[in-house]
């Protein structure tokens, strides 16, 4: 493989692990709430089935979605997304941060409330985690889909090496979801304005979905060769790289409570301890 192609690809890799565990964080959190209600050794097992279900939906929705990655409707809906889930988050924390309630009544009501059994909390947790998924997989795609194509072998109807990026973001973001997430969390407590740069990241992938669908085949709105361009990929990386460098820089480093951590523990060490 040519080395500039392999360079390309490992940026790329290395953006979406950075991202992913951005996300895998903020989902800890989500996680450590819903299934606190339950015993100490029921909390590790829902969690460690949650997550291990996860897995197996993001690899069967991986497979799926690489067959449909060219169809441009489906681009079009996976742009719309990215763009919805960035400004829902954004509006949320920011625009709506002062009348929102706790977050374990913001976020969980039923569960906080009502206190579901285990096998209850596991399917919450399951389906929170596929929600996580569809988010992770079409960011991933959409940086993935405009990479140089390789001299491995197509898988379902992607790349085999665009396909195989795309797998390692996602693999390596679970990895960081049971054992890594407490270095993230911390990042999050110290720099909490990262959360919301990693979701107008999320936002600002949506647009370069956009432009590869506007520049599809069946379109044609925009020269298909303006998003497999130099030029496209340049800005791209360097509005992104920016994003993540305001986040960074304006963010007012915060000491990190006890009680955020003890909740990511059950997250990250859930597939250790169960």
């Amino acid at each position: 493989m040519d080395i500039s192609i392999f360079m390309e690809y490992a940026w790329v890799l290395v953006v979406l692990i950075v991202l992913e565990g951005l996300l895998a964080a903020d989902n800890a959190l989500v996680l450590a709430i819903m299934v606190k209600h339950l015993p100490d050794d029921e909390r590790k097992k829902a969690l460690f089935y949650g997550l291990t279900g996860a897995f197996v939906f993001r690899l069967l929705s991986l497979f799926i979605i690489s067959f449909l990655v060219n169809v441009w409707q489906v681009q079009a809906i996976g742009a719309l997304y990215l763009f919805f889930i960035s400004l829902n988050h954004i509006i949320r924390k920011v625009l709506m941060k002062k009348t929102e309630p706790a977050p374990e009544e913001a976020l969980l009501p039923d569960q906080v409330k009502k206190k579901s059994g285990f096998w209850m909390t596991v399917l919450k947790v399951e389906l929170a985690d596929i929600a996580f998924a569809v988010d992770s997989i079409l960011a991933a795609v959409a940086l993935a889909v405009v990479l140089p194509d390789t001299p491995l072998p197509s898988i379902g109807g992607m790349d085999g090496g665009q396909f195989l990026v795309v797998f390692l973001g996602g693999f390596i973001g679970m990895i960081i979801m049971r054992f890594a997430a407490n270095l993230f969390v911390g990042l999050l407590k110290r720099k909490p304005g990262l959360e919301i740069a990693a979701f107008v990241i999320v936002g600002w992938v949506g647009v370069k979905l956009a432009v590869y669908t506007l520049a599809h085949p069946s379109l044609a709105m925009i020269p298909e060769s303006f998003a497999k361009s130099p030029a496209w990929k340049l800005t791209f990386y360097v509005v992104l790289i920016a994003i993540a460098l305001a986040g960074w820089f304006l963010s007012k480093d915060k000491k990190e409570t006890n009680t955020t951590s003890g909740e990511k523990l059950d997250v990250s060490q859930a597939d250790s301890q169960a």
